[in-house]
């Protein structure tokens, strides 16, 4: 069911940064909306969901120290990339290196 209000998202949007509280709201009714025709109510709200964190992780990243989530160009310079396998190329094929477990 689509959000009237920032103060009705659920508990587990209550840590973001109120611009990201925003930015899922819209997401999320954007989204209940282009699937206006779906019957299935569950499917409906379960793809508003994916949609609306998505965008957030657009935008935000979770800061692993503090667990606060933080607008991505806030980030501190320095920091690794959240995907390092995907910055991993070997030189003469151009493939992935796949990780190395222990």
């Amino acid at each position: 069911m689509p959000y009237e209000s920032i103060n009705d998202l659920p508990k587990s949007v209550r840590n973001l940064p109120s611009r990201a509280k925003s930015l899922y709201m819209k997401a999320f009714n954007s989204t209940w909306d282009e699937y206006g025709d779906l019957e299935d109510e569950v499917a409906r709200d379960r793809a508003s969901q994916e949609s609306a964190w998505s965008a957030v992780k657009e935008q935000y990243v979770k800061d692993e120290n503090t667990g606060e989530w933080v607008k991505i160009d806030d980030k501190p310079t320095g920091r690794r990339s959240r995907h390092p396998l995907r910055h991993r190329r070997n030189k003469s094929s151009g493939s992935a290196q796949p990780k190395a477990h222990a």
